[in-house]
């Protein structure tokens, strides 16, 4: 009965996003109020469930979530990430270009959220192919799987911060193992893979041709790659302290180290590196950040709706009973935590709301096996990319900016997603091994 309930929550949850095309914060909303009910909860404590479950969850995300979009925002307008993209071209060369791509969508990825990312880089590419005269999609695949791995699998990216936050992982932990498997899986489901794509040649829409910004107006490389580059940074150093001294208890690194004040910090420092600086009135920055604020809310709805239904599960005593029964399969944790994202995923579409689903399933399992919760983080965020199909924004995106067929998208876009996840499986399992 226990897993009839789940299941049909799972359901109701795909149905009313996917079938109804319900908002997904109300959907999540409304299968939280239906758990509660098939669950047992009184009908009075649901109301407080959800709420405590919303509050819980943007409480520790908002800051991290809204300065990570204004410091993305202003990387992209400043040409930060332009410039970025023209260092790295210059060094490679045209025969590695597809490396460069890569280097360029894993350090600008990191602070872009990837919806956003997708549409400031993809004129880059574009640019590149104008430019070059080479096939759109063996440039593009190779930018685009480096967006997406940091997108599934790098705070403070929404999906893994808010994975880190629900299952009670170390964030810095998290980003040096994520690191260390993205790498490997970026290099595979990118220039590797992008190989293979070479004859499908396209002619991307016109409209989507950029204008690129004066060279003499773009910021310097260093200043470009430091800025995207700070969060990183002072989490591996905070990670280093927090490993290599006998106590945690340093006050400046427990403050710089807090996901809320190393974004605000970022943000600050991306504030006067890539706007005051340069000559842009304090009044045009915040409204650059203003805008990027608009790109992100409904990822911060769909994050606090997530954070709903798991506190339903929680407080109806159903995450305690799920522990027990996955305690009975044979099936790894961090296996079992990646298979039931993947499957969401495929069923849903939405990377985000299949980790977060997952997380409020699988967080009593990592508690009662004892299993290393930045691990889960990645192995349910690698999950979370498993097989972008039709149901998936990102799959629309990629086929119309590239100007393909729904086949072609599936041999390219579909293929490089599921490389992705199992690749970060992979990476997962491994370093599992290498820590026992």
């Amino acid at each position: 009965m226990l897993f009839l309930t789940i299941a049909v929550c799972i359901l109701l949850l795909i149905l009313l996003i996917s079938w109804l095309k319900c908002n997904t914060f109300i959907a999540f909303i409304i299968v939280s109020l239906a758990g509660g009910l098939m669950l047992g909860m009184p009908l009075e404590k649901i109301p407080g469930s959800i709420q405590k479950g919303v509050g819980d969850t943007l409480g520790s995300l908002l800051m991290v979530i809204l300065f990570g979009a204004m410091i993305g925002k202003l990387v992209a307008e400043s040409g930060a990430a332009q410039k970025i993209s023209d260092v790295l071209l210059k060094t490679f060369g045209e025969k590695r270009i597809t490396w460069a791509l890569v280097l360029t969508g894993f350090i600008v990825g990191i602070p872009l959220f990837y919806n956003v990312g997708f549409v400031l880089l993809v004129p880059l590419i574009f640019s590149i192919v104008y430019r070059l005269k080479l096939p759109a999609v063996y440039v593009g695949i190779p930018m685009l799987a480096a967006l997406s791995v940091t997108h599934g699998l790098l705070p403070p990216h929404p999906s893994p911060a808010a994975l880190v936050n629900q299952l009670h992982a170390d964030m810095g932990k998290t980003l040096l193992y994520g690191i260390c498997i993205a790498i490997p899986t970026i290099i595979v489901a990118g220039p590797l893979f992008a190989t293979t794509l070479k004859k499908m040649d396209v002619e991307p829409l016109q409209t989507f041709k950029p204008k690129d910004i004066e060279v003499s107006s773009l910021p310097s490389f260093l200043n470009s790659i430091i800025t995207c580059l700070l969060p990183v940074f002072i989490l591996l150093v905070s990670t280093y302290f927090h490993l290599n001294t006998p106590s945690n208890n340093i006050p400046l690194i427990q403050f710089i180290s807090d996901p809320s004040m190393l974004m605000f910090i970022s943000m600050v420092y991306a504030t006067i590196a890539l706007g005051i600086t340069r000559g842009k009135s304090l009044a045009a920055i915040m409204h650059t950040y203003a805008d990027s604020i608009k790109d992100v809310l409904m990822i911060i709805l769909i994050v606090s709706g997530a954070g709903a239904l798991k506190q339903v599960y929680v407080d109806s005593g159903v995450s305690a009973q799920l522990a027990d029964a996955f305690n009975q399969l044979q099936l790894p944790p961090l296996l079992l935590g990646w298979l039931i994202s993947a499957i969401i995923r495929v069923a849903m579409g939405s990377a985000t709301v299949a980790g977060l689903t997952t997380a409020g399933i699988i967080a009593p399992v990592v508690i009662a096996t004892h299993t290393d919760p930045s691990l889960m983080v990645l192995a349910v965020g690698s999950g979370s990319l498993m097989l972008s199909h039709v149901n998936d924004s990102g799959f629309w995106l990629f086929k119309e900016y590239f100007n393909l067929s729904i086949k072609q998208t599936l041999k390219s876009w579909t293929i490089m997603e599921t490389i992705v996840s199992f690749m970060g499986l992979i990476g997962v399992l491994v370093i599992d091994y290498l820590l026992k």
